[in-house]
């Protein structure tokens, strides 16, 4: 099983156009959109992830990602440790990454290294849960 999961996050590194910088190994201060094999290849690498679940036509989605953006420009430690990825709910809400990670629904804010989740809040908007999700995130990042 761990070669099989080696040899997919090394097919979607090449695929997504890695080894040409598009998709450093540090953490990224941008999110990247999900692409399979994208989430198994940063938690390979050692970086914590901050993983959303999100529809554009999502208001509860909007709310956080304003909440985030906000946080993000006062702490600029989250964008400096933890690689945001944004996964498209139309597009990947019945993949084989949701079933995987049991998510519910959009909204979904998660974090993730290694092979562990170390929070999630689901469709939650407060600031004070969003901030204590990335704090949560700097604190495994530093471990």
């Amino acid at each position: 099983m761990q070669r099989r999961r080696f040899l997919t996050s090394c097919m979607a590194l090449i695929a997504s156009g890695a080894t040409t910088g598009l998709y450093p190994s540090v953490a990224s201060a941008e999110p990247l959109d999900y692409i399979p094999g994208l989430l198994d290849a940063r938690l390979a690498a050692g970086q914590t992830v901050f993983l959303e679940f999100t529809a554009s036509w999502c208001t509860t989605c909007h709310a956080q990602q304003r909440v985030i953006q906000a946080l993000q420009k006062e702490t600029p430690a989250y964008l400096n440790e933890l690689t945001f990825i944004s996964v498209d709910w139309d597009r990947y809400g019945r993949s084989n990454l949701v079933r995987r990670l049991k998510v519910p629904r959009r909204s979904t804010l998660m974090i993730l290294k290694g092979e562990e989740e170390h929070g999630r809040i689901i469709a939650q908007t407060s600031r004070r849960k969003i901030k204590a999700l990335l704090d949560r995130g700097l604190d495994v990042a530093r471990a």
